[in-house]
């Protein structure tokens, strides 16, 4: 099956040109990422995309924009969607990231990961057999990285939610408050999250679509 393609210039009606005026403002001298492109097929998703993407992914808030991109690479790689990993891996190095750090955003992702699904498992199983095992599975991922606690636990926020996990949500959110992270920073990690889980799930979707 073809990809669904990016639209290109002559391709793109009037009302979508417009949107990607806007788009391209925002990258400033910057290429336009070709995601964008594909997104412009469908113009609310790309208008909607684009609002989400500007305030709650690019630009600083309650949350840097720093700390931003590396939720938003942890939930790409998560989503397993290149085209996003690749940007945001640059964005991150762009933002003051080194290499290795932003191989760490990806390791807290995937330890992460591995929780979600042991922790979602005793929850699941409905039996309090379970409960009384101790996890056994080895996370020195977490405490030893380089980006300091804040940023992890709100990349373990971001992927518990996803990830659909219940106690690690619940028990990352705490850890969080005790850090003294603010409800409105944890409200902009889960809309940056979701901004771009939706952008991943679009293209994804997009690979097995015929153009």
């Amino acid at each position: 099956m073809a990809m669904l393609s990016p639209l290109t210039d002559d391709q793109t009606p009037e009302a979508v040109a417009q949107v990607l005026g806007r788009v391209r403002d925002m990258f400033g001298e910057s290429p336009l990422p070709e995601m964008f492109r594909v997104y412009a097929h469908v113009e609310p998703f790309l208008r909607d995309f684009y609002m989400n993407f500007k305030k709650f992914v690019f630009s600083s808030g309650a949350l840097d924009a720093q700390q931003k991109a590396a939720i938003a690479l942890a939930v790409a790689a998560n989503a397993k969607c290149p085209p996003w990993i690749n940007w945001l891996s640059n964005r991150c190095q762009e933002l003051g990231f080194s290499s290795p750090q932003v191989a760490e955003i990806l390791a807290v992702g995937a330890t992460n990961a591995m929780y979600n699904t042991f922790f979602k498992f005793r929850d699941l199983s409905g039996s309090s057999i379970f409960e009384g095992m101790g996890v056994g599975l080895r996370a020195h991922t977490f405490n030893s990285v380089s980006l300091g606690e804040p940023l992890v636990e709100l990349i373990n926020i971001a992927i518990s939610d996803i990830n659909a996990c219940k106690p690690c949500t619940t028990g990352h959110v705490e850890k969080a408050r005790q850090l003294g992270i603010s409800n409105e920073q944890l409200l902009e990690c889960v809309q940056c999250a979701a901004t771009i889980y939706a952008g991943c799930q679009f293209l994804n979707a997009a690979e097995s679509c015929t153009g």
